[in-house]
């Protein structure tokens, strides 16, 4: 019987688990997703959303607003691209219904109270927990609101609709910042639990 398990354990650490275009898109978003929190923070220092409240200037990236902007710009390009292609490949290839679905609150409660307890599983890597289905799905359409609310705040008087759908220019702003608190927020709890789970990292950087 350790035989066999011993022999499923290192079938299962030599399959492919991640293709190289998931790593790829993986690494690349990340980096955009942190370019653009950085030099974000200096263009809201710039003009501020939420009167007193400042972004320490040394964890900024630009050094100046429009050396920023340049910084934004150039990542807010790489993550929009980049995020097409991870969405279209998940969806052509499949495996964003595979990965993703089935999904319900009911799972994603129980899954919740597992981890909080210390309770659930990492045997299979190559499987997503009902947590993990509802982080990543939160985090892509995150990312979609901040392309969204950043179009309105830059081409506000080209998208007038778009605009107004996102309740004018201030709300947009406010909807941006918001929006990027909480990818601060998942990159956090993500780097925790993949601490946690150090496994994890090698397979999203060997795909196995």
């Amino acid at each position: 019987m350790n035989a066999l398990r011993e022999h499923g354990a290192s079938a299962s650490a030599g399959r492919t688990i991640q293709p190289a275009w998931v790593r790829i898109a993986h690494w690349l978003n990340a980096l955009a997703a942190v370019l653009m929190m950085l030099s974000g923070w200096r263009i809201y220092d710039a003009s501020p959303v939420f009167k007193g409240f400042m972004i320490p200037p040394g964890i900024t990236l630009g050094g100046w607003l429009g050396g920023a902007l340049q910084w934004h710009f150039a990542a807010m390009w790489l993550l929009f691209f980049n995020g097409v292609f991870y969405l279209a490949m998940n969806i052509v290839c499949g495996r964003f219904r595979s990965k993703f679905f089935p999904l319900s609150p009911r799972a994603i409660l129980h899954d919740l109270g597992e981890a909080l307890k210390g309770h659930l599983s990492h045997a299979d890597p190559s499987r997503y927990n009902a947590v993990q289905k509802f982080a990543y799905l939160f985090v892509m359409f995150d990312i979609a609101l901040l392309i969204v609310s950043g179009l309105a705040i830059w081409k506000s008087v080209q998208f007038p609709l778009l605009r107004e759908l996102m309740g004018g220019y201030d709300v947009a702003r406010v909807v941006h910042f918001c929006a990027m608190v909480l990818l601060a927020g998942f990159i956090v709890v993500h780097i925790a639990m993949v601490a946690l789970v150090p496994r994890s990292l090698l397979t999203m950087i060997r795909g196995r």
